[in-house]
């Protein structure tokens, strides 16, 4: 079957190594500046809401800081909640989050090699983690081994309008890749069925920040781990020359007094079918 990586090209693929980096400098930080990313969760946990599932045990996937996890927790009094992500002390902080006599079990490890066994979970919920997967079909396939027959896969994620106008006025300066790309909602359903799971649903909405100046955009994007982790970004430092037409290109988007940053929200949810066609691997039962 056609695979979601090819849809983008090489240079616009996440670089996991120095996302991994990024997001580890960013932890200790990351809740302050993460307004859109708790927006986006509160919204993704109305969607979990019309849901009739009582899981007995959820991975928290791309748990970061662990902003989700009191929601998981309220909802689901009597489940074990598994958090997971690629960044040590994001983690430090997640397993903060609960009490003493129930807190979230953290894991570090990779999405695109989850370190569970065979039909671990009846409940996989991601808030805006996907995005940083080099193959997301993989992604996917791994979801299914993961989770038990009839487990639920709910998830939101950046689609490709995510960030236009930071990205159409770096073109205007040189063809480096500054801004990461996302993957178009119909190949994040195509990698679904792909992968094997039913009845898969996605939408898309639209979300607009504004901010006084473009210093402040990128500032936030660093603070919260998100700055370009493109493997084809510049290795260089950026001049005053090519920051000044950065900054004079970005000006036509301004409207009253504003500069809008736009986010294009993936949002999905499917079932998994069965795990005959997973690859087994050894982890936490």
């Amino acid at each position: 079957s056609r695979r979601v990586v090819s849809m983008q090209k090489t240079d616009q693929l996440p670089d996991k190594a120095l996302a991994r980096r990024s997001f580890e400098a960013a932890a200790a930080g990351y809740d302050r500046a993460a307004v859109l990313q708790r927006e986006v969760g509160q919204r993704l946990f109305e969607r979990l809401d019309l849901m009739k599932l009582q899981p007995s045990r959820v991975l928290d996937l791309g748990a970061g800081t662990g902003q989700c996890i009191p929601g998981l927790f309220e909802r689901y009094r009597k489940t074990e909640v598994v958090a997971l992500d690629i960044a040590l002390p994001m983690l430090g902080r997640a397993r903060k989050r609960g009490r003493w006599l129930r807190r979230p079990r953290c894991v570090c490890g990779d999405a695109e090699k989850l370190p569970f066994s065979d039909n671990s979970f009846d409940l996989v919920f991601s808030n805006l983690m996907l995005q940083w997967c080099v193959d997301l079909q993989a992604t996917f396939v791994e979801l299914q081994r993961v989770l038990r027959p009839g487990g639920l896969l709910l998830f939101s994620s950046f689609g490709p309008d995510t960030l236009r106008e930071l990205r159409d006025s770096w073109q205007s300066v040189d063809a480096f890749s500054h801004v990461n790309a996302f993957v178009d909602m119909h190949d994040v359903g195509d990698a679904l069925v792909s992968a094997g799971f039913s009845d898969a649903v996605m939408d898309v909405e639209r979300l607009t920040v504004t901010y006084p100046d473009v210093w402040k955009l990128m500032r936030e994007l660093k603070q919260i781990g998100a700055h370009n982790v493109t493997a084809g970004r510049t290795r260089g430092l950026t001049g005053k020359a090519q920051m000044q037409r950065l900054l004079e290109s970005y000006e036509r988007y301004r409207r009253d007094g504003v500069l809008p940053a736009s986010y294009e929200i993936v949002n999905g949810h499917a079932w998994a079918v069965s795990s005959e066609i997973s690859i087994p691997v050894g982890g936490i039962k």
